[in-house]
């Protein structure tokens, strides 16, 4: 038994004019009815450690343009906020809906020619960040073969569910202000102080102490400079900085001799994390348990 070849609306590895017309009216729907969002690729600056199923340094370093489709328009999905054990949850969820031709067309210069899990999307909107946890590509979100499976499964859009993005200082610097400004305040900060220099550092700019950047034996970016009291506070530490040496300013060329070691607690309980509490468990911990013991867990 076979169809008939003349109205065989599902033909095997063929595309049709009717399932590019459904393609176009997809994508000009999106464009009528989504909104614009950024695609943030994932790359790593270290091997992904696959017995734990995480990338220890990973990174998002480019960010691109694409409008989508927002399913659950009347509010977040998920569990939303509540307390547990570890403390304050936000387990926000989302459901977005792209065109696979869009997407390769705003996505694709970056190598990622579909989304991936772990890839991070900003929504101006709520002017947050969610990270994929899974995309779907044949179920009725999907449009399950609509007019036939065609050439590469033919399916025209994305189904991408997608949770609320748990910062835990991954490097996001994708040279888009927007982005960049909304994440940079939730870095764990670290405090620098110095003897005597020149200049001004700025912003965003790296600092480093070495001969060069390229050969720096420590480096960080700038948060904040306080001139007054020539403190500086950074972000993203690579190695470490030593006492009584010379810290530049790769775009400012300002220069510091530091004073004292790098100061990790200036910012501890700070607004960068809303649920730190590092100090207040060190001062409960001090009132109960005298940690000048040699044991303080154990029998004297």
């Amino acid at each position: 038994m076979a169809t008939n070849q003349y109205f065989n609306h599902f033909p095997n590895q063929q595309i049709t004019s009717e399932q590019l017309l459904v393609e176009d009216l997809v994508i000009e729907a999106m464009k009528i009815y989504g909104m614009d969002v950024y695609y943030l690729p994932r790359t790593s600056r270290d091997a992904v450690d696959y017995l734990y199923g995480e990338d220890t340094l990973k990174q998002y370093t480019s960010a691109y343009p694409v409008e989508m489709y927002l399913e659950n328009v009347s509010g977040m999905d998920g569990e939303g906020d509540f307390i547990s054990k570890f403390g304050l949850e936000i387990r926000d969820e989302v459901s977005l809906l792209v065109s696979r031709l869009r997407f390769r067309y705003a996505v694709g210069a970056s190598g990622v020619t579909k989304p991936r899990e772990g890839d991070l999307i900003y929504l101006p909107l709520v002017k947050n960040f969610f990270e994929i946890t899974f995309v779907e590509h044949e179920n009725d979100q999907a449009m399950f073969h609509t007019l036939g499976r065609g050439r590469g499964g033919n399916v025209y859009v994305y189904a991408l569910k997608l949770k609320q993005f748990v910062f835990s200082d991954e490097v996001v610097s994708t040279g888009i202000e927007e982005i960049d400004d909304e994440i940079r305040d939730h870095y764990r900060r670290s405090r620098l102080s110095f003897s005597s220099g020149s200049g001004t550092f700025v912003q965003d700019e790296v600092l480093y102490q070495g001969d060069s950047l390229a050969t720096a034996t420590a480096q960080a970016v700038v948060h904040t400079w306080n001139s007054s009291n020539t403190t500086i506070d950074v972000i993203r530490v690579r190695g470490t900085f030593a006492n009584a040496s010379n810290t530049i300013g790769a775009t400012s060329g300002a220069y510091y001799t530091t004073s004292g070691t790098m100061d990790f607690t200036a910012h501890d309980d700070e607004s960068y994390d809303d649920v730190v509490d590092n100090n207040r468990i060190e001062t409960e911990a001090d009132s109960i348990l005298d940690f000048s013991e040699t044991n303080p867990f154990g029998e004297p």
